[in-house]
């Protein structure tokens, strides 16, 4: 099963899309907040980003399910998000992303997680010591297939031959 931790920007029951920052653009009421000023001169306060609740629409009971994302900085979403998925009979949980910045306590805080078997990055952000404080860390590199996409876009060829020919071992 594969999983995302963005929203579908499907509509619960009871759910405004303004209640969690999907609609665009924002609605008046939004804009007014945030670029209303009580005094002239002064910077408005920061208005706290509020998530929807994690919920899982399928079923993933007896297995394995792959969350995929674009980057992970913080570990906290992708713990509750592998909680949920082991809770509701994940038999593993593996977490792809493309960028693993992996801030502050990250690498340890998966490392230690048993409701998170692997994490896959690219190497397109240096790694630096995090492979020694996470040993559920996979990095697979992209360089040679960004390279390739660069001297493709410069020649003017084709960007279709990136994705027709992949080898089980690329």
């Amino acid at each position: 099963a594969v999983v995302s931790t963005q929203s579908t920007g499907e509509k619960n029951e009871g759910e405004e899309y303004s209640d969690d920052g999907r609609s665009s653009p924002p609605p008046q009421s939004f804009s007014q907040q945030i670029f209303t000023f009580d005094y002239p001169g002064t910077v408005p306060s920061a208005v706290p980003k509020v998530k929807p609740a994690i919920r899982v629409v399928g079923d993933v009971k007896d297995r394995i399910a792959i969350i995929v994302d674009d980057m992970i900085d913080e570990s906290r979403t992708f713990l509750d998000a592998a909680r949920l998925l082991k809770s509701v009979g994940a038999t593993q949980v593996h977490v792809m992303v493309t960028h693993g910045v992996m801030s502050g306590s990250c690498p340890e805080d998966i490392d230690q997680a048993e409701e998170i078997d692997q994490l896959v990055v690219c190497n397109t952000v240096p790694v630096g010591d995090k492979l020694e404080r996470c040993r559920k860390l996979k990095v697979i590199d992209v360089s040679i297939m960004i390279a390739e996409a660069i001297r493709r876009i410069h020649n003017g060829e084709s960007m279709a031959h990136l994705y027709q020919n992949i080898r089980g071992d690329d």
